[in-house]
């Protein structure tokens, strides 16, 4: 364990990870006066492997599990993460902390020529690593070809530019976080794209058992953060969400109330089935998993059959 005075980080060396790891210290530092922070870089295997869609080569967890390996080690004391990038279930032995204040929670369209998803002419090819995103596009604009498209921002940027794709979509809360706004040519509205669960919030991940990293964390808690990500991920445990299952969520809270509204679909867009409901900010977990319920009753059960039947 490392001294009380020193916080070690434990980042994915991209430009957007060490960013947020970047942003977590100083916030530390200012939290914990005199305390030093360091930041300790690692390549992850999701990094490593990019000719390959993520839902193959085994999902989220390929980007934190070295992170995870450095804390049970004692080389890091916490591990900065986008939360969307987090599986539904964590090892045992790992909490989280949620990071207040969510940035935009909208998908980006980013395009040199054109302004709109509905702009596009039939055939024009947008790049996506999501198969969130690529069930959407493929239901709404089924004119629009879908390509997959993995890399760092910084690299699909420069695919995009390259002219490889006609557009691209990203999360609007990573191109903001690396001073990328200006790229955004449209936020895509609510109606027709859901977010992925918890994206644009930031979580740090420690040892359970270690009393002193929960205490150094403790500020950057936020109830009304924490409940909207807790309704998010309540809905994705509940339908198994993987990076192989096309859901999306979306949470909001309205005083105590909380409201979250979310889908689910095969990834041809054939068939997409959306909800929303409402409950108790209290019972945050429950409402999301109440809300999966709902399109589980709908017929959710059988696309997630198909899904894995593909998948075998």
């Amino acid at each position: 364990m490392a001294p009380a005075d020193l916080i070690r980080i434990a980042s994915r060396e991209s430009r957007l990870a060490l960013a947020q790891s970047e942003w977590v210290a100083g916030q530390l530092r200012n939290f914990h006066p005199g305390c030093q922070v360091e930041i300790i870089g690692m390549t992850t295997r999701g990094d490593q492997i990019l000719d390959q869609p993520l839902a193959q080569i085994g999902g989220k967890g390929l980007f934190i599990k070295e992170l995870e390996v450095a804390m049970a080690a004692g080389r890091a004391d916490i591990a900065v993460h986008s939360m969307k990038d987090v599986p539904m279930n964590l090892p045992e032995g790992f909490s989280l902390a949620v990071v207040g204040a969510r940035e935009e929670v909208r998908d980006a369209l980013v395009s040199n020529r054109y302004a709109s998803l509905a702009e596009m002419p039939a055939g024009a090819v947008v790049g996506t690593s999501s198969l969130r995103r690529e069930s959407q596009l493929r239901h709404y604009f089924p004119q629009l070809q879908v390509r997959s498209l993995r890399g760092n921002v910084n690299t699909r940027l420069a695919k995009l530019d390259a002219n490889e794709y006609d557009a691209i979509i990203l999360a609007a809360a990573g191109l903001r976080r690396l001073g990328f706004e200006a790229r955004i040519r449209a936020l895509l509205p609510f109606s027709q794209f859901v977010p992925a669960i918890a994206q644009g919030a930031l979580g740090i991940e420690y040892v359970t058992t270690h009393a002193s990293s929960r205490a150094w964390l403790q500020p950057f808690e936020s109830a009304d953060t924490r409940a909207v990500v807790e309704a998010e991920r309540g809905f994705g445990r509940r339908l198994s969400a993987s990076c192989d299952v096309p859901l999306g969520a979306h949470a909001t809270v309205d005083g105590g109330q909380i409201h979250i509204d979310g889908f689910v679909a095969l990834p041809d867009g054939s068939r997409l089935l959306r909800e929303a409901v409402s409950g108790n900010i209290g019972e945050a977990e429950a409402t999301g998993k109440e809300l999966a319920e709902r399109l589980l009753a709908r017929g959710a059960d059988q696309i997630l059959a198909t899904l894995e039947r593909h998948a075998g």
